[in-house]
């Protein structure tokens, strides 16, 4: 579990555990299970909200844009323990460079093999993805907070921010525009085109987690590094609660003025786009520290931390083994009796299934740490 130390009590931060787990509960067939549970009500309400749980096309924001900065955001809130509390403690440099190189290359391979690594199809592999992003944005950020104090950390941030969007107003991809934001013209798209291999997702001109669209995620991670800096420090709690409150209504704030004219894009990961998943992220961070650690309410979080403990695993092992081949083991002889109940009844199967894995391993003790 995530421990933060308070004074001179060392205490558990389970709402870290708790949010993580929350983050990966939606991309670990949550997402299928609430399509299928609001589809199956099919009222117009229920049927807008499934739309929530899919991207968009192109420019705009729905809650399951939330899922992959939320996940960079926490990778950064324990930054503070990992990196910096090391440092305090008289940790080498040489030993944290090398653990930041390794989790970097751990995560950059295990995206490769979730891509398909081992079917040996170089030409049509995908290079790029969610945990090589992971990967990146962790090693630059590790960086930056290895040798920059708490002021050196939101200057990166903030001209991370504006420099991209500096390159994206002035320079124009071949034969468009600068600052055309659309699919086909885009600056992103055509680098990603021009230096990137394999085959791209998820958008026909570009890939979703491309070459120029990495750095903009790295200051979701400073971001979250600067909450969880927060929570290690000696405040009150309630002061702590107000400092996430205060950022995550201000980032909200000025993600919205910026997306007049820097349109909110996942695709592109604008900085109103990065801003407000920001702000949101200190926001249900607040909520689940405030929850469970202040009020000490835990047990309902207990599902959540027994994911939160193994993101990578689940997400990992999802992607290369069918984990309905299981689950239909146990309903394949009532399921179709069920009607037009089976697609929720059997999603909700993989959920547990997937579950029980998880706290298979968290009961043995066995935790993928990269």
């Amino acid at each position: 579990m995530s421990e933060l130390k308070t004074g001179k009590q060392s205490q558990r931060v389970v709402s870290i555990d708790a949010l993580r787990g929350f983050d990966m509960f939606w991309i670990s067939s949550g997402d299928a299970f609430f399509v299928a549970l609001l589809t199956f009500i099919n009222t117009p309400f229920c049927l807008r909200l499934a739309t929530q749980l899919d991207h968009p096309a192109w420019a705009g924001f729905r809650f399951y844009d939330m899922i992959f900065p939320l996940f960079l955001f926490i990778m950064g809130v324990a930054m503070p323990l990992s990196i910096t509390r090391r440092l305090e403690r008289g940790d080498s440099r040489e030993k944290l460079y090398y653990h930041i190189i390794r989790r970097t290359l751990l995560l950059v391979f295990l995206g490769l093999v979730y891509n398909g690594l081992f079917n040996f199809d170089f030409a049509g592999q995908r290079y790029s993805g969610v945990l090589q992003r992971f990967g990146v944005t962790y090693f630059f950020a590790s960086l930056i907070v290895m040798n920059f104090k708490n002021k050196g950390q939101l200057v990166w941030a903030a001209s991370i921010l504006i420099i991209y969007w500096l390159i994206l107003l002035l320079v124009p991809a071949p034969g468009f525009h600068a600052y055309d934001l659309s699919p086909q013209g885009n600056l992103c798209g055509y680098i990603d085109r021009k230096f990137l291999p394999g085959s791209f997702c998820c958008y026909t001109y570009g890939d979703n987690e491309g070459i120029l669209t990495m750095f903009p995620a790295i200051t979701n991670v400073l971001f979250g590094v600067m909450a969880g800096r927060w929570l290690l420090g000696v405040e009150h709690e309630m002061k702590k609660i107000r400092n996430l409150v205060i950022a995550g209504v201000s980032f909200i704030a000025v993600a919205l003025l910026w997306s007049l004219v820097f349109p909110i894009n996942k695709y592109l990961w604008t900085g109103s786009y990065v801003l407000l998943t920001s702000g949101i992220s200190f926001l249900l961070l607040c909520a689940f520290y405030w929850i469970i650690d202040v009020k000490g309410y835990k047990k309902w979080a207990f599902p959540f931390i027994v994911i939160g403990l193994n993101p990578i695993t689940i997400y990992v092992v999802q992607g290369i083994f069918d984990f309905g081949i299981i689950a239909n083991i146990f309903i394949h002889g009532f399921a179709d009796s069920l009607g037009s109940f089976k697609p929720v009844f059997y999603q909700l199967s993989i959920i547990l299934v997937k579950w029980f894995f998880l706290y298979f391993l968290y009961r043995k003790k066995i935790f993928l740490k990269v």
